[in-house]
C-alpha cells in the first residue's frame, strides 16, 4: 500500500428520474454527469470514472467525449473510463481518443480496460461473442504496446500487422496510465501483472476481504516477473447521506429497480431488503452516514492494501440532486475521516 491513498468516484451515467418521477432525457443525464464531475473536482476528489454502455438505461456510450467536456471545466481531477470495453473497440482509436483527452486535461487522462459486464456492444459493432477471448487478449496486447509510447510493431490474428507505426497524437508524457479492470478472474490478475499494468478490482458484492487472494496473486506474479510494485484500486457501489437510516431509505428503492431490471435479463431472482441490508452491513455496499462509509472504506483499504478507492455513486434512477449531495458528503466529510483513520 502506498503512503498516498487516492479517492475517486465512478458513474455509468445511469438514466435518472426527474422531479416528476419520470426518466430524464439521456442528453440531460450526460450534462448532469459533467456537473457531478465539476463538483468532485472542486471538492479535491482525485479521480472521476465514466462507464461505457449501449443500453436505454445508461446514457454514456462514449466516455472519452464526456471526459473531454469535463476536462475543459476542471483543474486537477484525473479522468478515466470505468471501464472501456476494449473487445468491441479499436485499440488504436481508443488510444487516440484518450491521448486527446490527456492533451485537453494537461495530462490527467487514464484508461481502465476491461471486458465489461454487458455484451450489447458485440452485435452493435459487428463482433461475434464466440471470439470474446481472442478479441480481448489480442486487443489488450496491442493497446499495451501503444500505451508505452513510440512507434509500434505488432502482429496478431485479428488485423493486419503494424511495423514501426506511429500513432497520433502521442501523449505529452510519453505514456498513458492504463489499468486492467478485473471482476474476479485469476487469469485477468496475472494478465495485468504480465503487462506490468496497475490492477482495478471491481468488487460489487460480498465481503471485500475475499479479494485478498487476488491481491496476493498479483504481487507474487509481479515479483516473479521482476516487475516493480503497481497500484491496486477497488471500485464498489456506495451512497452517502446525513444518517445511516436516510442513506438506506433513499438508496434502497433505486438499488432494487436497477438490480431487478438487470437481474430479469440474467435470470436472477428479485433482490430483497434483507439482501440489501446484508450487503450494507457486511458486503461491498458503502451506504450510510459519512462516519459509517468512512469506517468501511478504511477497513477495505487496510484489508487489501490498496492505493485507490473508487465509489460508484450512481445507482439506477437515483436522482441527480441526491447524487450531488452524496458527492458533497464524500468529499467534505468521508475522505478526511478515512485519512484520519488510516493515519
Amino acid at each position: 500500500m502506498s503512503d498516498k491513498i487516492e479517492f475517486g468516484l465512478d458513474t455509468f451515467g445511469d438514466v435518472t428520474t426527474g422531479a416528476d418521477g419520470q426518466p430524464l432525457p439521456q442528453a440531460q443525464v450526460i450534462r448532469n454527469v459533467v456537473d457531478e464531475a465539476v463538483l468532485a473536482d472542486q471538492l479535491g476528489i482525485d479521480f472521476i470514472g465514466v462507464g461505457e454502455h449501449h443500453r436505454n438505461d445508461f446514457a454514456v456510450s462514449t466516455p472519452e467525449t464526456v471526459l473531454a467536456a469535463i476536462a475543459a471545466r476542471t483543474e486537477r481531477i484525473h479522468l478515466g473510463s470505468s471501464v472501456t470495453v476494449l473487445s468491441s473497440d479499436d485499440p488504436i482509436r481508443v488510444f487516440q481518443r484518450f491521448s486527446t483527452v490527456d492533451a485537453l486535461s494537461n495530462g490527467r487522462a487514464e484508461v481502465i480496460l476491461g471486458r465489461g459486464s454487458f455484451t450489447e456492444s458485440f452485435p452493435l459493432f459487428g463482433y461475434r461473442l464466440n471470439d470474446y477471448e481472442t478479441l480481448f487478449s489480442e486487443k489488450l496486447d496491442l493497446f499495451a504496446a501503444l500505451a508505452k509510447g513510440g512507434p509500434v510493431t505488432w502482429q496478431g490474428s485479428i488485423r493486419p500487422p503494424l511495423n514501426e507505426q506511429n500513432v497520433y497524437p502521442p501523449t505529452e508524457s510519453g505514456t498513458l496510465k492504463t489499468w486492467i479492470g478485473v471482476g474476479g478472474s485469476p487469469e485477468s490478475v496475472i494478465r495485468a501483472a504480465r503487462y506490468d499494468l496497475p490492477l482495478m478490482l471491481a468488487i460489487i458484492g460480498g465481503d471485500p476481504k475475499r479479494f485478498r487472494p487476488f491481491v496476493d496473486l498479483y504481487h507474487r506474479a509481479l515479483d516473479q516477473l521482476g516487475q516493480d510494485t503497481k497500484s491496486i484500486g477497488v471500485h464498489s457501489p456506495g451512497y452517502v447521506a446525513d444518517t445511516d437510516e436516510q442513506a438506506r431509505e433513499e438508496l434502497w428503492p433505486n438499488y432494487k429497480k436497477m438490480h431487478d431490471r438487470i437481474g430479469a435479463e440474467r435470470g436472477w431472482p428479485p433482490t430483497s431488503r434483507a439482501t440489501f441490508d446484508s450487503e450494507a452491513d457486511m458486503g461491498s455496499l458503502y451506504v450510510g452516514s459519512p462516519e459509517t462509509v468512512a469506517r468501511k472504506i478504511a477497513s477495505t483499504v487496510k484489508a487489501l492494501g490498496i492505493s485507490r478507492f473508487q465509489m460508484k455513486y450512481s445507482n439506477g434512477p437515483l436522482p441527480h440532486e441526491k447524487m450531488m449531495r452524496s458527492i458533497e458528503l464524500y468529499g467534505t466529510k468521508v475522505l478526511p475521516m478515512v485519512r484520519d483513520l488510516l493515519a
